[in-house]
């Protein structure tokens, strides 16, 4: 008990809040992340300079802060669903009863629905998505009366629920193979095209961050600067920051439960498999 207290504590707004603290992997040693908070000046002049920012738009106009310190995960993929989502009516939008308590309904007029059609923390974990993993297992409930707690989400498992969701999901986990420049371009190029997006999985010590690891979306890359834009989820603790490229890969290749961590580039889709590509 006292070991997951201690956890808890060391991990706090991280991504893995219930599962052991991994170490950095080779090469993630850290260095001046170089970090810029999003209300300083030079964030507004790389803000304005940038040739990469047509996702920063449409990601703040559906951010939304994680609601327990489990869920950067569930909050990325619910700001980027309700981002990809939101004024297509070929796709139906689910709606979250939570939000209402059954004493405020006693008191509308009869018949007025008050909830919106969206994604929210609570209706992300709907029946296909539970295949991949469930609200529970999050918290560290084990899948089987023989597995042991995997609390937390995986970066795979993400890529899984939101595919799940039927969203075209792409998986790269950054090893050895996957070149920085590489990686740079990928990114560069999704965040200057309209609809498609990235959430990135990191590990916070690596960027100077007190925390363990964590999924936000990116949001914005300023050549000049060579940094990206971290739209950080957990804003009870943490800022949006621009974050040095070199130092932003170098906390995604780090070590996770069972492989490294990395990014996702998701899209509008049919329902399929997330899947690694070359």
């Amino acid at each position: 008990m006292k070991t997951l207290r201690t956890t808890l504590l060391v991990l706090g707004g991280g991504l893995i809040a219930l599962a052991p603290m991994t170490a950095p992997a080779r090469g993630a040693t850290p260095t001046d992340p170089g970090l810029v908070t999003f209300a300083a000046p030079e964030s507004i002049k790389r803000l304005e300079r940038s040739r990469h920012k047509v996702d920063f738009f449409h990601l703040a106009n559906q951010f939304e802060s994680q609601g327990n310190k489990a869920f950067c995960g569930p909050t990325s993929s619910v700001i980027v669903l309700n981002a990809v989502r939101m004024g297509n009516d070929a796709v139906a939008k689910p709606q979250d009863p939570l939000l209402v308590s059954a004493e405020d309904r006693k008191v509308l007029p009869p018949g007025f629905d008050p909830l919106f059609h969206r994604y929210t923390q609570n209706n992300f974990f709907d029946e296909k998505v539970q295949e991949v993993k469930t609200r529970s297992e999050v918290f560290g409930l084990p899948r089987g009366e023989a597995a042991k707690p995997d609390g937390g989400i995986q970066l795979r498992q993400l890529a899984g629920m939101l595919a799940a969701q039927g969203l075209d999901v792409k998986l790269r986990i950054l090893d050895d193979s996957l070149k920085d420049t590489t990686i740079r371009e990928e990114l560069k190029q999704n965040l200057k095209t309209e609809g498609d997006y990235v959430i990135v999985n990191y590990f916070r010590p690596v960027l100077k961050q007190q925390g363990g690891g964590h999924i936000s979306p990116l949001a914005a890359y300023d050549a000049k600067s060579d940094s990206f834009l971290v739209m950080d989820v957990n804003a009870t603790d943490q800022r949006w920051v621009w974050v040095k490229a070199p130092s932003l890969f170098a906390s995604m290749r780090t070590t996770d439960t069972q492989e490294n961590r990395g990014y996702l580039l998701v899209k509008e889709g049919k329902p399929a498999q997330a899947r690694d590509t070359p």
